[in-house]
């Protein structure tokens, strides 16, 4: 039976630095709780460059914060190179926080930075824990290697901090998946409220979908997310069909919209060059294009991999391995469970032993095969858990209506 939670209202933070995984996986969650609860209202923060290229259901709505790049060498710069770093933070401290003052959430979710971006979710943390919020911490089941994580969180106190504030820990990822706060010092008070609600389960859309958005035939798709740090992965899959003239499946490659623009420019170039090769930019509906492919190649952001088991499709993944270890962690495990085939990206490197494994793709078992039990049971768990929070609210402004 469908409850209505009238004027209830969730508000969720993705500090986005790099990539696309923060916003989408707080984009899934959202939509999931307004098709579930008929009077929900969510709204999203986001640091996210593109956030507005994104379709957003009804009662679902965002806030964007000024977007700071994550480089490579994990320090943060300005997206606009022309205002410093500080001033930049501070107007997304004082946004936030200004946002959960007029929005008055019932419940506040972070995703994955325990208190944001340079600590800028803090202040507003404790805010709202002094007018009764659920605050919750929100983890993707790998977060990065022991050692570098406890180093960073050593160095911020954030342990400490999230048995101060954090009611409740969900994880991303069922229990024997991976633990992620495997290696750490963690108090049995911050133990406790961990909860493994499972991986977020992907659908298709309710909306049509346009002609021509997938390809005609069987295809391969190549994706890296967000794009930022693909381009040598985009380069590997080319070489390879450059160098095998037997590689003759239809590939089509996903450059995502965070690509350097003069790589993104080479590759397409060079992509151009091979008719078995179709390059895009960007879509905001890849959940379709997943849907639809023999095979996918990828290099395992915690989203690509939910659509993967989603969609049970046969996947080859090559992680990336710094600055963090999260995509090598992930794959690893996967690849122990017999879910995907991985390659290290000095492996990808070889065109041969690439092209190989690009052509036996197609052909791998599914997921399923190795794993029938597995369920992805994230997106389901985490209503019924927000159904209890809202059910037992006494803020005045909430009321329950059953129908």
């Amino acid at each position: 039976m469908m409850r209505r939670f009238e004027h209830a209202r969730i508000l969720m933070y993705s500090h986005d630095t790099f990539g696309l995984g923060h916003l989408r996986r707080c984009r899934t969650i959202a939509h999931s709780l307004v098709e579930d609860f008929r009077g929900l209202n969510v709204l999203i923060i986001s640091g996210a460059q593109i956030a507005g290229a994104f379709d957003y259901r009804a009662r679902v709505d965002f806030v964007k914060i000024p977007s700071v790049i994550k480089l490579r060498n994990g320090e943060y710069t300005s997206l606009e190179r022309h205002i410093d770093l500080q001033e930049t933070l501070e107007m997304r401290r004082s946004i936030i926080r200004s946002t959960a003052e007029t929005f008055q959430p019932d419940i506040f979710i972070v995703d994955k930075e325990p208190m944001g971006l340079r600590g800028e979710v803090e202040d507003t943390l404790a805010y709202l824990k002094t007018r009764g919020t659920t605050l919750v911490l929100g983890l993707r089941e790998v977060l990065d290697a022991p050692h570098l994580l406890d180093a960073e969180w050593t160095r911020r106190d954030t342990m400490r901090k999230i048995g101060l504030f954090y009611d409740t820990i969900w994880v991303y990822g069922p229990p024997d998946f991976y633990d992620p706060l495997t290696g750490l010092d963690v108090p049995p008070a911050v133990r406790a409220k961990m909860n493994f609600v499972g991986f977020l389960q992907r659908s298709l859309s309710h909306e049509e979908e346009a002609p021509g958005h997938r390809p005609e035939g069987d295809y391969i798709l190549v994706t890296t997310g967000g794009g930022g740090d693909g381009a040598e992965l985009i380069h590997d899959v080319i070489h390879a069909y450059q160098q095998d003239p037997t590689l003759t499946h239809k590939a089509l490659i996903m450059l995502g919209p965070y690509m350097p623009a003069k790589k993104r420019q080479r590759l397409v170039a060079k992509g151009a060059t091979i008719p078995y090769i179709e390059i895009r930019e960007f879509d905001n509906r890849m959940e379709e294009l997943i849907a639809g492919a023999k095979g996918v190649v990828a290099m395992g952001g915690y989203n690509t991999y939910c659509e993967i088991l989603s969609f049970d499709k046969p996947a080859l993944i090559v992680p990336r391995t710094v600055p963090r270890e999260e995509q090598l962690i992930r794959a690893q495990r996967a690849s122990e469970l017999g879910l995907i085939d991985m390659l290290m990206p000095e492996e990808a490197e070889n065109s041969q032993r690439f092209a190989a494994a690009l052509k036996a793709l197609p052909n791998r078992p599914p997921p399923s095969k190795s794993r029938p039990d597995l369920r992805l049971e994230g997106l389901a768990n985490i209503s019924g858990i927000v159904q209890n929070w809202l059910g037992e609210q006494p803020l005045s402004h909430l009321s329950v209506v059953e129908g």
